[in-house]
């Protein structure tokens, strides 16, 4: 009896152990949640080597898509063939949808081409960076476009800058010029530890493109 009284009072206070530690994590919690107050839309930049980048962001479309939301997306550098999130976004009435439509740099090996099509893609974001209607906009691979000098930095930042208030942007890329990491709220880096690829499997679809 002795013993089952004994291992009732452990339970017991490991419980008010538990039940004050997570009081207190709740009271820290609360008090940073009331603390951020501003409301205002945010810029994201998902960058790394590792995998997870466009999947990540593809993942806040549909949660914004969720919420009756409209998105706007533009991909800047994707292999010629059709990705699952377009073929399954790209008619949606909530969603304006554009690809840069060229390829990888290194299929075109034209940087006159390349540079055109950049141009182009990028005039249709700037339209959605105007648009109030659009509560978030996606750049797929973006930062391609700065570290092979095709489209300038500091014309991006000022035109996401000067975006509606409460618009939020994401933008993903494998490396982000320094400038631009600076002027956006988010950074989140994908590190790659391991991938299939470099063990000889080959990418599939639905789960690579």
């Amino acid at each position: 009896m002795k013993l089952v009284m004994t291992e009732d009072t452990d339970k017991s206070e490991k419980a008010l152990r538990h039940q004050q530690r997570m009081q207190r994590k709740k009271e820290v919690i609360d008090a940073r949640v009331a603390k951020a107050n501003t409301e205002q839309g945010v810029v994201i930049l998902l960058k790394g080597t590792g995998k997870g980048k466009s999947s990540s962001a593809f993942g806040m479309v549909v949660r914004a898509l969720g919420h009756g939301l409209r998105v706007g997306v533009i991909q800047f550098i994707k292999g010629k063939q059709a990705t699952g999130e377009r073929l399954f976004l790209q008619d949606h009435p909530a969603i304006e949808y554009h690809v840069m439509g060229t390829g990888f740099t290194w299929e075109t090996q034209d940087q006159q081409t390349d540079i055109a099509a950049a141009h182009a893609a990028w005039a249709q974001a700037e339209k959605m960076l105007q648009d109030e209607s659009l509560s978030l906009v996606v750049f797929d691979e973006i930062t391609y476009m700065f570290k092979y000098g095709y489209l300038p930095t500091d014309q991006v930042i000022a035109a996401i800058q000067n975006r509606p208030k409460m618009q939020n942007v994401i933008l993903t890329g494998r490396t982000a010029p320094e400038e631009l990491e600076a002027a956006v709220d988010t950074v989140s880096e994908v590190r790659n530890i391991k991938h299939a690829f470099s063990a000889g499997i080959k990418a599939q679809k639905g789960i690579e493109w």
